[in-house]
């Protein structure tokens, strides 16, 4: 079975190749830029070029993973092309490549604000331009029925792990110096994602039959909420690093409110906002059943995953 990846240098996509390639999939990687997993360089808003690479690949399956994922609070949607008609654009490669017969493609959990409990697959909430770009893929992929092929829609919860982001390894880096802090004194469950969970959540639904994942929505993530507290204590601990120390709400608030003014000046990079507060605040925990039902146990528990990342962090480069 040969699968191509879009987004393969991303985060989850080099993840998820070396996972496939392990389960003895054919794997080719398709981005914009040159990596590891990367066998194809092209950016998915050339539609030509796209449709050519996507059908001298020829594959039998694709993940579509690529995607502008930053939460920039001054953008508007029309600044994340790539959710949009990079998403039109691969979606009609794969209508005109009669060799792809599955599709999965990737959403986000945040269609919805976190605070915020759907009725259904198609009702929306987003507070974000990242968002609402997210809605529209979600639309296009609906509206054009996944190219023609058999399709699902996952979305993803926030994935952590071996290879994560410059701004969560920014998160281990100060609780190992002992700078990170708790908001509040109560637990703080949330619906996460270990990248090596969520890429046995891609397998399986490339796997499954049919008519358990036709048209379906799936949200990503652990089937144990990760208490976000528990969560640092425990890279705490793995670091022996002094412990994280709690600040009262009322200071954070004070706190995010700077960061807003800092915003609003054009300091992009300041680390506490009011949406940020109000998202590490927020609990929520999602309905994975189906989920869960198609995709069956998870390979790592909570234990082996913070191990397996601490392994990650100490093997790379001090900064």
């Amino acid at each position: 079975m040969k699968v191509l990846i879009t987004g393969s240098s991303g985060f989850i996509g080099q993840a998820l190749a070396q996972r496939l390639k392990t389960e003895g999939w054919e794997v080719r990687g398709l981005d914009k830029r040159a990596g590891p997993s990367t066998d194809i360089v092209c950016d998915i808003l050339d539609a030509g070029k796209l449709q050519e690479a996507v059908q001298a690949c020829a594959p039998d399956a694709l993940v579509h993973l690529a995607a502008r994922i930053d939460i920039d609070e001054t953008a508007d949607v029309a600044e994340y092309p790539a959710n949009v008609e990079g998403v039109r654009n691969v979606i009609a490669a794969v209508s005109r490549t009669p060799s792809i017969k599955r599709t999965a493609w990737t959403s986000s959990q945040l269609v919805c604000r976190v605070d915020y409990v759907p009725s259904s697959d198609t009702d929306y909430n987003p507070d974000s331009s990242y968002g609402r770009s997210k809605v529209l893929t979600e639309q296009i992929v609906r509206e054009q029925d996944g190219g023609g092929s058999v399709w699902c829609l996952a979305r993803p919860t926030t994935v952590w792990g071996p290879g994560m982001s410059a701004h969560y390894q920014r998160f281990l880096r100060m609780i190992q110096r002992g700078y990170y802090f708790h908001v509040g004194s109560e637990p703080l469950l949330k619906s996460f994602s270990y990248v090596g969970n969520i890429t046995h959540q891609y397998l399986q639904l490339l796997k499954a039959p049919t008519d358990q994942v036709h048209r379906k929505t799936f949200y990503l993530a652990d089937y144990e909420p990760l208490d976000l507290v528990a969560w640092g204590d425990a890279f705490q601990r793995a670091f022996h690093a002094r412990r994280i120390p709690r600040m009262p709400v009322f200071v954070a608030r004070a706190l995010a409110h700077s960061g807003d003014a800092a915003i609003a000046l054009g300091i992009k990079q300041f680390p506490l906002t009011s949406r940020r507060l109000k998202n590490i605040l927020t609990e929520y925990q999602f309905d994975l059943t189906a989920t869960k039902a198609v995709c069956g146990p998870l390979p790592s528990d909570f234990r082996q995953s913070v191990a397996q990342t601490v392994e990650w962090f100490n093997g790379l480069p001090k900064g």
